[in-house]
């Protein structure tokens, strides 16, 4: 069955205004009101309140007194902080997967992921198909976290990977400056192998290490970017709500 024309529209509405804000088209602290968004879309006030209550929801806005909302702005601290909260999240899947036995089948899913990750990488240093790496790296995390078998764990999750930064292939390397961070997609392809070992063999605490370290490469993605190529900013998604 196809969705109901309000969910649709208010789904449209969060990924465009999710869009204009981590371009930043829609800088921090704008001022967002139903009815001249709802004339910008032209949609109904309905699924632009709906929609603006989501991202409040996210962290991407908040909501001002007497009605409408409010761009947020972010400082780098924020994006850092989101990411170690990511990293403790995704630790504690990896101890409760490997704690309490992970699914076989969730085991399989996991090795053919890392498969797939590896097919990603060309036989010369730098052939990468960063389109497939990205997919491939969202669905192993997707798998992670369903092998701790916790609602909260994966509700947790959801929420803080909404954040700019947050999401575990946010600031993932591309062809824009793959050359000096090719280390850092290899590292992170050995930390997906050695998590998927450290749960088949039931190492908690080892599984724990390693994901929250995992966490740590796109903090040091992004500490590169931020202090050696300023000139990437209009290039990576998101950079522009840091103040």
């Amino acid at each position: 069955m196809s969705e109901p024309a309000g969910q649709t529209h208010a789904m449209r509405a969060m990924i465009e205004l999710r869009r204009r804000i981590l371009s930043g088209e829609l800088p921090g602290g704008t001022r967002l009101l139903e009815i001249p968004l709802a004339e910008a879309l032209e949609i109904s006030r309905t699924p632009v309140r709906e929609a603006m209550s989501r991202l409040a929801e996210e962290g991407l806005l908040d909501r001002v007194k007497g009605g409408g909302f409010l761009v947020r702005t972010f400082l780098y601290q924020d994006v850092i902080d989101a990411i170690e909260l990511r990293g403790i999240l995704e630790g504690t899947a990896a101890r409760f997967a490997a704690e309490r036995g992970a699914d076989p089948a969730g085991l399989e899913r996991l090795h053919a992921i890392v498969a797939d990750l590896d097919a990603c990488f060309g036989e010369q240093r730098g052939e990468i198909d960063f389109a497939g790496y990205f997919e491939a790296n969202a669905r192993f995390h997707r798998e992670l976290a369903g092998l701790a078998r916790s609602s909260v764990i994966a509700r947790e999750l959801d929420r803080v990977a909404q954040l700019p930064f947050a999401s575990p292939s946010s600031v993932l390397p591309d062809r824009v400056y793959v050359a000096p961070r090719q280390g850092s997609l290899d590292v992170a392809q050995a930390q997906h192998r050695a998590i998927v070992d450290a749960i088949t063999n039931r190492e908690a605490g080892r599984a724990e290490h390693l994901a929250r370290e995992h966490a740590r490469t796109a903090r040091r993605d992004i500490e590169h970017v931020m202090r050696l190529h300023r000139g990437l900013i209009g290039e990576v998604s998101g950079l522009a709500v840091l103040i």
